[in-house]
């Protein structure tokens, strides 16, 4: 979890007078400005939850997803939070600081297979990826359905990573940290041999409990891990794909002075994101180091300006578009709202907006809609909506 916490298809229509072209054109940038006097606020969606660490819904679906660190799953449904979880996997969870449910990510199909998949720490302290099944109710999960696709041990109690969602290609991405500790110390993040310190790929539909897809990057290179899509991460808590620029977020907690957000074509791979040879844009271990091979975030603040990033999405609903295309981040210990503009790799200023007080941020949300949401250390969340 977070660090001192104790998809693109396009679709060509050809005509008899324009011929298809190759390649679709890119989508235009988002606005490096916001229309004049222009706000944003938070609007309460619910609260009473147990440390809410990640929020989602399956396509098409209008209810909100909502996982708890201890190991269940609410669901607001209506507007209400349901009284019984979606799913209760307490008893199998190890629940605290870093540890516990971090994420979910329903199956592109789910409205057919009814399969979704989580993550999280057993009681043994180790990194599980599991698959459960919907019941006929759909509003309860079948806690007997428990198939384990992926498990990693975990060297020590902190940097778990913890997140899982479907790439656009329909691929499951499982972002893990690089073991824990401070410093990286067993050099998991530079190392193709572990798969701790990466962004994972997996196919989970052409293999039993997975495949690892083909055209992953190191697929039969001698000593590393086949699943592996990147490397040179620390702790990717929260990370996010934004199908209209197909592009890759990967926010990803620093040790002791930066803070990073990585962003890269969502198709590019093999790309090492450089822990703990640099944090952020520095050198980390040294003081002087080379960045040749290395990929460079977009983005990156010092923690004179906050001490754990979470990472957001950007956004693509429809309610608010003179945000649209902006990405939305936060900061554990400081609490703001910041959003900034990605244009050919690079962010514009960061705006802040000043949406009040949220406390500790433990991460954000994105609904069917494609609607953003933030999750509060104090129980709640929150809608960003117009102000």
């Amino acid at each position: 979890m977070i660090e001192r916490f104790t998809l693109a298809a396009a679709l060509l229509v050809a005509c008899a007078s324009t011929p298809p072209t190759a390649n679709p054109p890119p989508p235009p940038p988002p606005p490096d400005t916001l229309p004049t006097g222009f706000s944003l606020k938070v609007q309460v969606v619910t609260g009473g939850l147990s440390s809410p660490v990640h929020l989602t819904a399956p396509a098409g679906d209008a209810r909100l997803f909502i996982v708890e660190q201890v190991g269940r799953i609410r669901i607001v449904k209506g507007g209400q939070l349901l009284a019984q979880p979606f799913l209760d996997i307490t008893g199998r969870v190890g629940s605290g600081g870093e540890r516990g449910l971090l994420s979910v990510a329903f199956h592109p199909n789910y409205a057919a297979n009814g399969f979704f998949y989580v993550n999280y720490t057993d009681l043994n302290g180790d990194t599980r990826v599991e698959r459960y099944s919907v019941t006929a109710d759909p509003d309860h999960a079948d806690t007997g359905t428990a198939k384990l696709i992926l498990g990693v041990a975990q060297p020590y109690a902190n940097h778990n990573g913890g997140h899982i969602l479907f790439g656009l290609d329909g691929m499951l991405y499982i972002a893990m940290g690089d073991g824990g500790s401070g410093g990286d110390p067993q050099g998991n993040g530079q190392s193709l041999a572990t798969l701790l310190g990466k962004l994972l790929r997996i196919d989970v539909d052409g293999g039993n409990p997975y495949a690892v897809p083909p055209d992953n990057p190191f697929v039969g290179q001698a000593g590393a891990r086949g699943e592996i899509w990147a490397y040179g991460l620390r702790n990717p808590w929260r990370i996010a794909f934004d199908r209209t620029a197909a592009l890759l977020f990967i926010a990803d907690v620093g040790q002791n002075a930066y803070e990073e957000v990585n962003v890269r074509p969502a198709g590019v791979a093999g790309l090492n994101y450089g822990w703990n040879v640099m944090e952020g844009l520095h050198c980390y271990a040294s003081a002087s180091c080379s960045a040749t091979g290395l990929t460079l975030p977009a983005l990156e603040y010092s923690h004179a300006d906050g001490c754990s990033i979470i990472g957001g999405f950007v956004y693509r609903g429809r309610v608010i578009p003179a945000i649209a295309g902006r990405y939305f981040y936060s900061d554990y210990c400081s609490g703001w709202l910041k959003s900034v503009a990605i244009t050919n790799g690079t962010a514009s200023a960061p705006v802040t907006w000043p949406v009040g007080s949220l406390g500790s941020v433990l991460s954000f949300g994105e609904d069917a809609q494609g609607e953003l949401y933030i999750l509060s250390a104090s129980g709640t969340v929150y809608r960003i909506v117009q102000g």
